[in-house]
């Protein structure tokens, strides 16, 4: 999916995403978190990535296979560090409302990692599938 750089656009990935999680065998509250925090990298992309810029895009790929659904949402902005990230968890930041979306997606999908593109961020999101097994 390429996206504009418009908060209008978030809905859509939100839904395709829950689609996708309940398609892989997620249960409702999996599937539904999966949602969440898929909606929450996209506006990070939207708001502090490409900062709104309407020239900007959001590019935002699934891959769902055996193994696992991959969530890739890429902005086209200056890039981010991390690491520069506060710790929402830190007293002075506890009370903040805002700043725990990377936390958020630490803690819900099984791996998180950050790749700097040229120009942009990518975030790729990954919750591995339950392999079933099979009864005797």
């Amino acid at each position: 999916m390429t996206l504009e750089s418009e908060l209008s656009c978030v809905d859509a990935v939100e839904a395709k995403a829950e689609d996708l999680a309940r398609e892989a065998g997620f249960d409702e509250d999996t599937s539904s978190q999966i949602a969440m925090v898929t909606r929450e990298a996209v506006i990070n992309a939207i708001l502090h990535g490409n900062k709104k810029d309407p020239a900007k895009q959001v590019h935002v790929n699934f891959e769902l296979n055996d193994e696992a659904l991959r969530i890739k949402i890429a902005d086209e902005g200056a890039g981010l560090d991390p690491d520069s990230v506060p710790d929402p968890l830190a007293p002075e930041n506890i009370l903040r409302s805002s700043g725990r979306g990377i936390f958020l997606m630490k803690a819900i999908m099984d791996e998180v990692h950050f790749h700097q593109l040229n120009p942009g961020t990518e975030i790729e999101l990954t919750k591995h599938r339950v392999k079933k097994e099979l009864s005797a």
